[in-house]
């Protein structure tokens, strides 16, 4: 069996996914960005479309944005790469979106802009504060995600 965030998230005692669901620094802002520990990702294609790629990722706010970490590779990457920086993103968890039935799309949206973050420092910032909200799945990803990052086999994505 392949190890992934689902599995790590859904194997945290109750109380650790409380507190991590609890964390908030801009609640009256932004109350799903702060207490949502997914969120659902579509790019929007030039036509207007959404994408028929769409996931469930583990995401960070900081400074104002969302902060993704994904394989170079992936869709979400590519698309970007491609010059598709539009995309749709709903915010909670309803769980796998392909499992969901389409739950996911009555969580609070929002169209968004997508850009390569290539900054060290940005990244450092947005994994320590990753780390801290996803204490348990940080002791797999991590490290997955800095190495990632450093060798190029990964990319953080920011959306505004």
């Amino acid at each position: 069996m392949n190890l992934t965030r689902r599995h790590v998230l859904a194997a945290l005692p109750a109380g650790l996914a409380a507190a991590a669901l609890a964390r908030v620094a801009h609640a009256e802002e932004q109350p799903a960005v702060e207490s949502s520990d997914l969120i659902y990702i579509t790019p929007i294609r030039s036509d207007g479309s959404e994408s028929r790629c769409q996931a469930e990722v583990w995401f960070q706010a900081h400074d104002g944005a969302l902060y993704v970490v994904t394989a170079a590779e992936a869709w979400r990457a590519r698309a970007v790469s491609r010059g598709l920086d539009k995309a749709r993103v709903w915010v909670g968890d309803v769980g796998v979106w392909t499992d969901s039935d389409g739950a996911y799309r009555k969580l609070p949206s929002m169209d968004m802009r997508a850009s390569l973050v290539t900054d060290a420092q940005a990244q450092s910032a947005v994994l320590e504060k990753m780390g801290s909200k996803y204490t348990m799945g940080w002791l797999v990803w991590g490290p997955r995600f800095r190495d990632g990052l450093a060798d190029g086999s990964r990319v953080m994505l920011r959306y505004t």
